[in-house]
Parts: C-alpha cells; sequence; structure tokens
C-alpha cells in the first residue's frame, strides 16, 4: 500500500508499508502518468518537478511482480519566483545574500522561491511565514565563512518599555547568544524547504570545527526554527553543518521527509536533527551519516525546563537509515522538561557507535521524565553498542566531574534528580557488534522502573575490539559484554539470543524483579 505523506506545489512523498527497515522488500521503479522516471529499493521515496494544482497517477511497480497506484493532486500556489531575477549571480564566488533576501522579503504568501542550478554564497538568512525555497537538484546554498560577518543573535531580546523578554535562541539546552544560524526562522508558520538540491553549512573550510570555545556566541546551525508552526523539509540534502545541522526549537508540527543530512564522522558536534521541547515532529524516510548523534531529542537543561515547562511530545521517527556518528537515535542528555510519547521504528542502523541511546544525569530535574516510548523492528549492523541507557553522563556541564554526578552512593531524592520509567525494545536484529550487547546503568535512588527486552538476535563480531558502552566518569572497556542491567526495578527478558559472548550472557544488579523466558546463548 501506498501513502501520500506530503504533497507541495512542485513535490511529494509517499510511504510503502513495508515491515521491512528502511528498505523495500525488493526494488521497484516509480511511474508518473505510465512513464517511468526512476527505480528505488526504500521505503520512502519522492518526486519533484511537478506542477502546482495538477492531478497524477503515480504508480509503483515491484521487481517481484506486484504493483500498486495512488492519486496525487498537488496544492495550488500563488507564484513561484525565480532567485536570479533579484540579482543572485549562482557562481560560488560573489555572494548572493542581499538578493535572496530581497527575494525572500518580497515573495508573496503562498509563493515558492526558486533556486535554478547553481552555487549560491550567502550570508545567514531569514525566512518568513507562508513560503516555499525549492532548491534545483543542482543547487547549492553555500554558507559563508566569514565568521565576523555572521551576527550575533541574543539568547532574549527585551523590550525597552515593559522589560519583556522574547527568547530567541539556546544552545546545549542553554539560553546564550549564537550566531545567526545560516536558515533562520523565528515566530513564524507554514514554511517549508524542498526540492533535491543541497543546503551546504561549509563548517570545514571555515573556522567553525576548530577552537570554537574560545568564540564570543555559540555556533550557528544549518537550520533553526525557533517558535514556529509547520515546518517541512523535504528531500533536500544538508552538509557539513558549523555545530548541530538542524534545530527545531520550541515548535509544532516539524517534518522531515527523504532528507540526507551528512557531514564527516570526526566533525565535532555536527548532529543530524536535535528536535528540542517540540510537539509533533515527524521524521521519515531520511539517511544520517554525522560526526556525532544523528537524531537526539532535547527537552532543555533544567533552568530552560523550570522557565518554560515544555517537554518533547509526539515524536515519530521511521525508515530511516542512520550511518557513523556517536548514536544513531538518542534521548537526552538535555531532558530536563521530559520526552513522551516517541516511537522509533523500521529504522536500519549501520557502524554507529551505540544504536538506541538514552541519556541523562544528576542535576537534570524531576520533571526528566521518559515516558511512553516504544523502539521497535530495528536492524542494526555493525553498531558497538546497540542499546544503552546512562544515567551518569558527564558531558557538556562544568559540574561533569565532580562527586555530585560520579558517586555511586544512594543520594537524597531532590528536585534535581530524574527519572526514567518503562522502556520495551522489541524485535531487533543486530549483528556485528563488539562492546556490548546491551547496557543500562541507573541511579540508586532512582532506578528505572522497566525495562523489557523482546524479540531481539545480537551477534558478536570475531575481531571485536574493547570500548565503552556509555559516557560516565570512573569508565571502563568492555568488549562482547551481554546484557547488563543495574538499577533498574523490573527486568523483563523474553525471546533473546546473543551470539559470541565473552563472559556471563546477562549480569543484573540491584532489581526488584527478574523474569527470562526464551533466552539463549551461542557460543
Amino acid at each position: 500500500m501506498i501513502q501520500v505523506i506530503y504533497r507541495s506545489g512542485s513535490s511529494a512523498c509517499f510511504e510503502l508499508d513495508g515491515s521491512s527497515p528502511y528498505y523495500a522488500r525488493c526494488g521497484y521503479a516509480v511511474l508518473v502518468d505510465g512513464e517511468e522516471r526512476f527505480r528505488r529499493d526504500t521505503n520512502v521515496f519522492s518526486l519533484h518537478g511537478l506542477r502546482p494544482n495538477t492531478k497524477y497517477a503515480v504508480t509503483v511497480r515491484f521487481e517481484d511482480g506486484g504493483e500498486e497506484q495512488v492519486e496525487l493532486n498537488t496544492p495550488p500556489e500563488t507564484c513561484c519566483v525565480n532567485v536570479r531575477d533579484f540579482g543572485a549571480a549562482g557562481d560560488g564566488v560573489h555572494e548572493d545574500t542581499a538578493a535572496i533576501q530581497a527575494a525572500i522579503s518580497f515573495l508573496p504568501e503562498g509563493g515558492r522561491l526558486w533556486f535554478p542550478a547553481g552555487t549560491y554564497l550567502t550570508l545567514p538568512l531569514s525566512l518568513k511565514s507562508h513560503i516555499t525555497l525549492d532548491l534545483d537538484e543542482d543547487a547549492v546554498l553555500l554558507g559563508s565563512v566569514q565568521r565576523e560577518r555572521y551576527p550575533v543573535i541574543p539568547s532574549a531580546s527585551v523590550d525597552p518599555v515593559t522589560g519583556k523578554e522574547t527568547p530567541q535562541t539556546s544552545f546545549e539546552g542553554l539560553e546564550i547568544s549564537a550566531y545567526q544560524s545560516l536558515l533562520q526562522a523565528s515566530y513564524a508558520e507554514d514554511i517549508a524547504i524542498v526540492g533535491r538540491g543541497t543546503i551546504d553549512g561549509n563548517g570545514q573550510n571555515g573556522d567553525w570545527w576548530g577552537d570554537f570555545k574560545s568564540f564570543p556566541a555559540a555556533r550557528p546551525h544549518v537550520l533553526l526554527v525557533n517558535r514556529c508552526k509547520n515546518v517541512t523539509l523535504h528531500g533536500v540534502t544538508v552538509k557539513n553543518g558549523p555545530a548541530w545541522h538542524i534545530h527545531p526549537l520550541f515548535t509544532q508540527n516539524f517534518s522531515m521527509l527523504d532528507c540526507f543530512v551528512t557531514a564527516p564522522k570526526d566533525s565535532p558536534n555536527t548532529d543530524g536533527v536535535n528536535p528540542e521541547s517540540c510537539d509533533g515532529v515527524d521524521i521519515i524516510g531520511c539517511r544520517f551519516s554525522v560526526g556525532d548523534d544523528c537524531i537526539a531529542v532535547k527537552a532543555g537543561k533544567l533552568d530552560m525546563a523550570l522557565k518554560y515547562k515544555t517537554p518533547s511530545n509526539h515524536h515519530a521517527i521511521r525508515n530511516c537509515l542512520m550511518e557513523f556518528g556517536h548514536g544513531a537515535v538518542t534521548l537526552g542528555s538535555e531532558l530536563s522538561a521530559g520526552i513522551h510519547n516517541l516511537s522509533v521504528t523500521n529504522c536500519y542502523f549501520r557502524a554507529t557507535d551505540r544504536g538506541l541511546r538514552i541519556k541523562t544525569r544528576r542535576g537534570r530535574g524531576k520533571d526528566s521524565v521518559i515516558d511512553h516510548v516504544l523502539f521497535d523492528n530495528i536492524r542494526m549492523d555493525k553498531v558497538l553498542t546497540p542499546i544503552v541507557i546512562n544515567m551518569w553522563y558527564n558531558c557538556c556541564d562544568p559540574d561533569r566531574y565532580e562527586e555530585y554526578v560520579w558517586s555511586r552512593e544512594h543520594l537524597p531524592v531532590d528536585g534535581r534528580t530524574p527519572h526514567l520509567g518503562s522502556f520495551a525494545f522489541r524485535n531487533m536484529e543486530c549483528t556485528g557488534a563488539e562492546v556490548a550487547a546491551c547496557y543500562i546503568d541507573g541511579l540508586p535512588e532512582s532506578p528505572l522502573d522497566e525495562v523489557t527486552l523482546e524479540n531481539i538476535r545480537v551477534s558478536f563480531a570475531e575481531d571485536a575490539k574493547p570500548g565503552m558502552p556509555s559516557m560516565k566518569n570512573q569508565n571502563q572497556e568492555q568488549c562482547r559484554l551481554g546484557l547488563y542491567l543495574d538499577n533498574v526495578k523490573t527486568i523483563r527478558v523474553k525471546n533473546v539470543r546473543l551470539s559470541g559472548v565473552n563472559g556471563k550472557a546477562l549480569v543484573a544488579n540491584h532489581y526488584e524483579h527478574i523474569a527470562a523466558e526464551d533466552f539463549e546463548e551461542d557460543q
């Protein structure tokens, strides 16, 4: 069955109802009005270069003989404007900032700004409501490397009459000033960025990846969406961000569909997409290959959480491919306002350090609760540690090495103590692991409520090398460790099979109840 999951005046995104993670059951051809356009093998595909307010018949013809068809009606638009009409050179040499910003400013509501083939060198741009940016397949929006010309945006602007603050930006869970992102939208709605073109942050050619801790402000993102509604990225490639690539912040209804986010594996803090305190996030059919976490769902550090009390809620991550990076899908560590109603399904992780990764620590606060989370139908290949839950995370905070963070003593529960609820990991096939199959380490004063591991297969590489399953103080390397759980109240293991474990297949400490059914170990 084919579903149309997004339509713009010039593009559409489709999802096949397949049970195989990321890839379809077989290859297929896509026909539009009877004419073959291309061939694919993934569960999500897209059409670009469509005409607005037009009806199309889209057919998927599978190599195994099956065929399905769906009718597509593209919505109308008020106009389409060529950015070159405003003076953009698109030669990668002359700066096009003024021309692009003028085109955006004069674009009417419901209009589309088209970038034909070319390289458009630009400083940061501000987006507005009810517009679409459309990048041709050979169009590149290239960030300038002149850091001194990037405006520094305050964490909040202050009304000189009332003294009221208007929040503007944040980084790593703190409200701090930051360089304006290459594309930035604030307090806007109904924005789309579509096409098969590329948005290149150009981080490798500036000083963004150098001594960034000495900068007067936090590094920019490729795209920052602050307190917006109904924002969609469809089809584009986003690459080489100065820091995190895409940062939806306090935003409602944000979608990434059939996009590719990429940066070198050794590039610093180049997370793929980090939705923070957002409600309604869909990340579907996307591919990630970055230098840090591919997807990191966040909800601020303690001060932000107490100030705004806005959790991350209603997130769906589906049919995505994650390659390299520290974690494929991560929750935290900035999650002080909590994360609720999140699902990760039909995804494929390849050669990431960790697969499904949850990280928090003392100091995140009593509202940093994670609940109603589903991890289901996941394939992992050469992921060093497939499952990690770490309540001792020791990065990105000034007090990271203090005894309060690392003490294994049962400390008093107070307003700074985080809590993790129930987690279910189901239907996973993991091959080529090296460090550990599952590493879960809770706090003695705040153990996890429940962990369920069901229908899981993990096999270790014969040449596995030792490594750190989690990031914490007083850490110890592991190699081919099986299931390790500490400070979890209830542990349920059902139909789990491990191959190539070094030592005991199941190590559980400080629990109240444990049940293991159909648990096997192959040497």
